[in-house]
């Protein structure tokens, strides 16, 4: 469905949906106050609220191009801050709440942000402990209580709205002027990256960016004024500030804010909301409890279980492949099916999902074929932080699990055999759909969506671009009958003591669905053969302790994990696997660690991708142990 009004820029998207719904009483916002519930936010509040920001940073001498930090939770005034910032022709630079103080300090020093909006005091108090070391910091914007004695200026929300109000009042034709001169080349915002090594960097995106990438978004994702969706990814992440906020606004929909990640499933039965955009580790979890539970309600409800899903992929192949549709065997089954098995999983979805998007990683395609047997269709999409970011997104109609779907409109993407210097095999998002196959190489993308540069780093911006103007994106795939795969980034591809190339995205990922694993990364660069470090699930783990008849109440995480029984359970899991790996791919050695990966301590990124050079230090004496084992 296209966008509810023209726009080329984001001040002018939120001024004509302003316009467009002013006096229809249409929620924009909702969110929830303990002890009111669910509170909804008008699109005339809203742009009340917009304005009033906008006002406030006016009066306190932010000016087009300047840069406004924003360290906060998913919840209103994050909307309010992100279009506040722009309207006056500032970007936004939003900071992931799970970073240190060291890390928010790098952001604010590098991007030269003047104000910094902040929600909680855990969040407040990260900036009081830093400030002195952001020279360029000028004040402090806090939606909670402001500190005694702050060692820079702050400011609580509401009298900075009350302000912004009076000033916009006074200025309104030149805040509306300048809000109108805002060109689609302007920065809008700067999203730095999670930094699997390094520094993050700033990527610069302009209004142009975001403004494509939305539209294209909303001519292959069908989201229109009743859909409803549940925000619960960080707005900081590429991802959810494209797709699950600036895509849903420009549809003309409702966004309801989680209360936090741990309340999801609580929120998604509140709010029941018709759309939800995830990562793949939520599918995982939802996927793993649910097969778990018919294991253990014995043969029966496994059989039962086993049925449902097999007709659920029959009446899912039958819908794609069959211009009548399944027929009325498969429909009745299928509707047996669903009372039966699957309309528990709906339920505790909000019961009202008309479809779920995925990103930010790879969908094994064992849960994704799942997910659609059960009725939930989960359509996988591709992007990166530096293309705004969707660049490819999977069909509604015809979904092909493994793969990121076909190119988007106005995107184009081409394959570069890592042998060699030239392109091969670009597809336009106007080609839709293709049949194109291509060999396995790097992914190359051009269009409009591509960021401007790396903010202050011009080395590594011409290092990312090649003379021909193709953006490589470091990540390996190819096409097959126009629908893009992903095998993994070049920089994670291990070559072993035998120069074997070897990548382990994809021999992860068929770990993901083992009931015993929570985490793994391979390793093996420079060695003779692939091993594993191994989070267990342990709560599967004591379960199974117990069908063991071993007495796991008695034993701590670390002495489980060297009981017998354990170490048996996953040398079994890997055994089944190296039965049909190559040779160069087979895992010949594990160590199951006590302690998960995490982004508190350092493992995870903000968006929970794997730190694999620090997994890989740390654990180094467990990984040197694996190998001497064999006389390695």
């Amino acid at each position: 469905m296209p966008a509810q009004v023209e726009f080329d820029t984001i001040p002018e998207m939120v001024l004509r949906l302003c316009d467009r719904y002013r006096g229809r009483e249409r929620p924009v916002l909702r969110h929830k106050v303990r002890g009111d519930g669910w509170q909804e936010i008008t699109w005339e509040g809203f742009q009340d609220r917009v304005q009033a920001l906008a006002g406030y940073l006016h009066r306190q001498s932010v000016r087009e191009g300047d840069r406004v930090a924003l360290l906060s939770e998913n919840r209103p005034e994050w909307a309010v801050s992100d279009l506040g910032t722009q309207l006056i022709g500032a970007a936004n630079v939003s900071i992931y709440t799970s970073l240190p103080p060291s890390k928010v300090a790098h952001i604010l020093r590098d991007s030269g942000a003047k104000v910094c909006i902040v929600s909680v005091p855990v969040q407040r108090k990260k900036i009081e402990e830093i400030a002195d070391t952001c020279p360029e910091l000028e004040e402090v914007i806090v939606m909670s209580e402001t500190a005694d004695d702050p060692p820079v200026p702050m400011t609580h929300w509401d009298d900075a709205l009350a302000a912004g109000r009076e000033h916009w009042s006074e200025h309104e034709a030149e805040l509306t002027g300048i809000a109108e001169s805002i060109a689609p080349g302007d920065t809008s915002a700067l999203i730095y990256t999670s930094g699997t090594t390094g520094q993050p960097k700033g990527v610069v995106l302009t209004h142009r960016n975001f403004c494509s990438n939305v539209k294209g978004a909303l001519r292959r994702i069908p989201i229109g004024e009743d859909d409803h969706h549940l925000s619960f990814l960080p707005l900081s992440h590429a991802f959810e500030r494209t797709a699950g906020h600036t895509a849903v606004l420009a549809a003309g929909a409702t966004i309801s804010y989680a209360e936090s990640i741990e309340a999801v499933s609580q929120n998604l039965q509140e709010v029941q909301p018709t759309l939800m955009i995830s990562v793949p580790r939520m599918f995982e979890k939802v996927y793993k409890r649910v097969t778990k539970q018919a294991k253990e309600g014995g043969p029966l409800k496994q059989a039962l279980f086993d049925w449902a899903v097999g007709v659920g992929e029959r009446h899912a192949e039958a819908q794609q492949k069959t211009g009548s549709g399944p027929n009325l065997l498969l429909r009745g089954q299928r509707a047996v099916a669903h009372r039966l098995v699957f309309s528990k999983l709906h339920e505790k979805l909000g019961g009202n999902l008309r479809f779920a998007a995925s990103g930010g990683a790879a969908l094994p395609e064992e849960i994704g074929t799942f997910f659609q047997a059960a009725g939930v269709t989960i359509i996988e999409g591709y992007g990166l932080t530096e293309t705004a970011p969707v660049l490819t997104i999977n069909p509604l109609d015809a979904p092909r699990y493994g793969t990121v779907g076909h190119v988007m409109p106005g995107v184009t993407v081409a394959i570069q055999p890592l042998e060699e210097n030239e392109p091969a095999g670009a597809v336009s998002g106007s080609d839709y759909p293709t049949s194109l196959s291509t060999p396995e190489g790097e992914i190359l993308v051009k269009g409009p969506n591509v960021m401007k540069e790396y903010w202050n780093q011009p080395e590594e911006t011409r290092a990312a671009f090649g003379p021909d103007g193709w953006y490589h994106t470091g990540d390996v795939g190819r096409f097959e009958e126009g629908y893009l795969k992903i095998t993994d980034r070049i920089k994670h591809m291990i070559v072993t003591e035998g120069g074997k190339n070897v990548y382990p995205g994809p021999i992860e990922e068929t770990f993901k669905t083992k009931n015993w694993i929570n985490q793994i990364v391979v390793v093996g660069e420079g060695r003779p053969f692939l091993a594993a470090l191994v989070v267990p699930d342990f709560d599967a783990l004591r379960m199974r302790a117990r069908d063991e008849g071993i007495d796991e109440s008695t034993c701590d995480d670390a002495e489980l994990l060297h009981h017998d029984a354990a170490q048996a359970l996953f040398q079994d899991v890997f055994t089944a696997y190296n039965r049909d790996a190559a040779a160069h791919e087979k895992i010949r050695n594990f160590r199951l660690l006590g302690e998960p990966f995490t982004v508190e301590e350092g493992t995870l990124t903000p968006t929970l991708k794997l730190r694999r050079s620090v997994i890989r230090e740390r654990h180094a004496d467990l990984i040197d142990e694996m190998y001497e084992e064999f006389g390695r």
